[in-house]
């Protein structure tokens, strides 16, 4: 029994070692990763103008899609996401028949492979107005979004970064509404180990990791938010691969 015990011990180590070396990127993948954030951001910019109320979310989704393909995205790195108005406060909700109306948030979450590499951002936006309540709520999500980017850098714990960001939700008495990680490694693959949550006491950051800072508040019949950024971890802080804007824009 202990034998066994100590084989298992063994066996997860080599997993968590040989996970680690598959976080830390090579220049080579990084600048595959940047150039698939790069495309997340032109994307994101040619929605803006694209976006209309009475579209529906799976013809917003086709043509982000669309949009990266054409860009040169050798495939999605995951199924695309666009989510409005009370279906904003579905995480991972896959695009339907329903029309984009006024006063709605709009969550998108997409992003392409560039040389075998996932590029993953999420941005939310406003469709021709927002309540007061909705303007406060996004503000904790882009303030919480921006303490966990500053609290990364290499050394720093995963459970530390999530706290950064669970903090900022937590004053604002959100806490129950942000009920996912802060993030996660990217790479090959678009989750990938470490993840940035509130349980990963043992994970820590290292130099040339990529991750992704995106917490959320989700509020059921109402709406949600989420920021997500790719950011690469460096020993001074954070080279962000996403430079789309994040202050709220209403359309």
């Amino acid at each position: 029994m202990k034998t066994s015990e100590a084989q298992r011990k063994t066996a997860e180590e080599k997993i968590s070692r040989q996970e680690t070396a598959d976080a830390i990127k090579t220049p080579e993948q990084l600048l595959s990763i940047m150039k698939a954030s790069a495309m997340g951001d032109m994307c994101f910019a040619h929605m803006l103008s694209y976006l209309k109320i009475g579209m529906t979310e799976k013809q917003a989704a086709d043509e982000i899609e669309r949009f990266l393909l054409g860009l040169g995205a050798e495939r999605l790195a995951f199924p695309t996401i666009v989510v409005s108005g009370e279906r904003s406060n579905l995480m991972h909700g896959e695009p339907t028949d329903k029309a984009i109306e006024a006063g709605d948030f709009v969550t998108l979450d997409f992003g392409g492979v560039v040389d075998g590499f996932c590029g993953d951002m999420t941005r939310t936006v406003a469709m021709g107005k927002v309540s007061d309540y909705q303007r406060d709520v996004y503000q904790v999500v882009l303030t919480a979004q921006r303490a966990a980017l500053a609290a990364c850098k290499a050394g720093v714990r995963c459970i530390d970064v999530d706290r950064a960001a669970r903090q900022v939700i937590a004053a604002a008495g959100l806490e129950e509404a942000f009920c996912h990680g802060t993030g996660h490694s990217v790479g090959r693959e678009v989750h990938e180990e470490p993840r940035i949550n509130k349980t990963n006491e043992d994970g820590v950051l290292e130099e040339y990791m990529a991750v992704t800072i995106e917490p959320g508040v989700y509020l059921p019949r109402q709406f949600g938010v989420r920021i997500e950024d790719l950011a690469i971890i460096t020993k001074f802080g954070t080279i962000n691969t996403v430079t789309a804007p994040k202050e709220l824009i209403i359309l």
